[in-house]
């Protein structure tokens, strides 16, 4: 049973009671020059206003207690003692608050081998620039390879706990639910993929739900990796045939790659897929889509397709764009080549313009665009002014980090990680200042992590941001799904 505690105070004196004792049991605590190993690391991050608490755990398991306090300048203070911290939501939000643009400090206490430590105290910097999403949504999968149990798009308050079931396949055994992608975070307009039994793709638009069959014969696939028009009109997708191989190295279990692949318009008002032989050439593999914010380009990775399996580490993709008029739907004639990836050894996936349209953020491997199985996977970002592109050095980790979000504002970002153990994507936010340089990520907060992400069998997968709760008819979408009535796409050339 967890014991933690936490009390709440403005008292200056009581702050230097408690800092000079750490709280009514370790009076004689040891002084240590040294951080405190604590678990999740929110040693010296950057928050919004408005995250949930950042509780956490000591590192060590040995630890039997600890005992923190959380003060700022200006005498407020939150006190927790027990196995872990569990600062209280409204106390907590009411010090960060009133602490926009500053800093709390914070001393740490642990009991282990029955002798209290205090550790060199640290600090959690609070962010001028607001988070003004009211939640995130993301998929949960066991991170399996040719099978799967439980899977299911879900949704997360960001200033609490609180984890919502928007479609799971548990009334619908063998549905496989991805790529869950709203439109610059409006939950009005959205589109998810249901494969297996009763596939098809899920667009929620103008109020309602449409389910579209879920191959087009003239594409030779289904429609996948979709990014919305800004105006909702459009959606931008790839047609992949996907296939996995395995290796026996232990740090790269697993190869997913592309046999062929595609980009197309989709254009929600006639069912039309708009396809255009620029971009889908057939001896590249085209992937990766997404609008620029004003509408007017369409992004993309292309890589010369290889032999596979023998030759799958030379598949490398470049960055390109092509102009888009969104009063016809009709792409442009030229392509641009942003980066290089194949020139330099590199390769290009999954590219996220900001919605103030400064940066571009992307991730960086060794090879092919499946990212979350490649260790060496970073996050970079591409100034679209100066068409500078730098690693976010404060934000990479030597294992794989990749599907990147932005906040609605542009001034937040979210991505998957498996620094934690290599194994399992968890989700990390930061915020990016106005020099380009991003502030050290935080884990998504959870009210006992240590035990919560350890005990967890899931990864997170495609998250994003969500301006408020999107909101759904799950019941509905499941008889739909299971109803089998799906509407027909066709494929134009323009």
């Amino acid at each position: 049973m967890k014991t933690c505690k936490t009390s709440f105070s403005f008292s200056l004196l009581l702050i230097i009671g408690i800092l000079t004792s750490c709280s009514s049991s370790p009076h004689d605590a040891t002084v240590v020059d040294a951080l405190p190993v604590i678990y999740p690391d929110y040693v010296d991050v950057t928050i919004p206003v408005g995250i949930a608490p950042l509780n956490f755990a000591m590192d060590d398991d040995h630890v039997t207690a600890i005992d923190v306090v959380v003060s700022d300048a200006q005498g407020g203070t939150l006190h927790s003692n027990g196995s872990c911290t569990d600062f209280d939501i409204e106390q907590w939000h009411a010090l960060v608050e009133q602490n926009r643009g500053g800093q709390l400090n914070v001393t740490v206490c642990a009991k282990l081998d029955g002798q209290w430590k205090r550790y060199r105290d640290f600090s959690i910097h609070i962010s001028a620039t607001d988070l003004p999403d009211w939640g995130i949504t993301y998929r949960r999968i066991a991170p399996g390879y040719e099978m799967f149990g439980l899977m299911g798009i879900y949704e997360r308050k960001l200033s609490t706990f609180e984890e919502t079931t928007l479609l799971d396949n548990h009334s619908n055994e063998g549905m496989c639910i991805n790529c869950h992608t709203p439109n610059r975070g409006n939950p009005d307009q959205h589109v998810l993929h249901v494969r297996g039994g009763n596939g098809a793709t899920l667009l929620h638009t103008d109020g309602k739900d449409e389910l579209l069959k879920a191959v087009n014969d003239m594409l030779g696939g289904t429609m996948v990796y979709p990014y919305w028009h800004p105006d909702g009109r459009y959606c931008a997708f790839s047609t992949n045939k996907t296939s996995q191989m395995f290796h026996i190295r232990k740090e790269n279990v697993v190869e997913v790659y592309d046999s062929s692949s595609d980009v197309f318009v989709y254009d929600s008002k006639t069912h039309q897929i708009i396809g255009d032989t620029l971009i889908m050439k057939k001896y590249w593999a085209e992937n990766c889509p997404a609008f620029s914010p004003d509408g007017r380009w369409l992004y993309f990775v292309t890589a010369l397709r290889q032999v596979y399996p023998t030759d799958y580490d030379q598949e490398r993709y470049s960055l390109c764009r092509v102009s888009f008029d969104p009063a016809t739907g009709h792409i442009g004639q030229q392509v641009d080549t942003l980066i290089n990836a194949a020139a330099q050894g590199k390769s290009v996936s999954w590219p996220r313009p900001s919605y103030d349209g400064r940066y571009l953020m992307y991730t960086l491997a060794d090879y092919g665009y499946f990212t979350i199985w490649h260790p060496e996977s970073d996050l970079w970002l591409l100034d679209l002014q100066t068409g500078e592109s730098n690693p976010l050095t404060t934000v990479n980790s030597d294992r794989a980090d990749s599907f990147h979000n932005w906040s609605s504002n542009g001034g937040w970002f979210l991505f998957t990680s498996r620094r934690d153990d290599g194994r399992y994507s968890r989700i990390y936010l930061s915020s990016i200042g106005p020099d380009g340089q991003a502030t050290k990520p935080f884990l998504l907060p959870q009210r006992d992590p240590k035990n919560f992400y350890t005990q967890s069998l899931y990864s997170y997968n495609t998250p994003d941001f969500t301006t408020r709760p999107v909101g759904n008819d799950a019941p509905a979408q499941i008889r739909a799904l299971k109803s089998g009535e799906r509407i027909p796409t066709e494929m134009v050339k323009p």
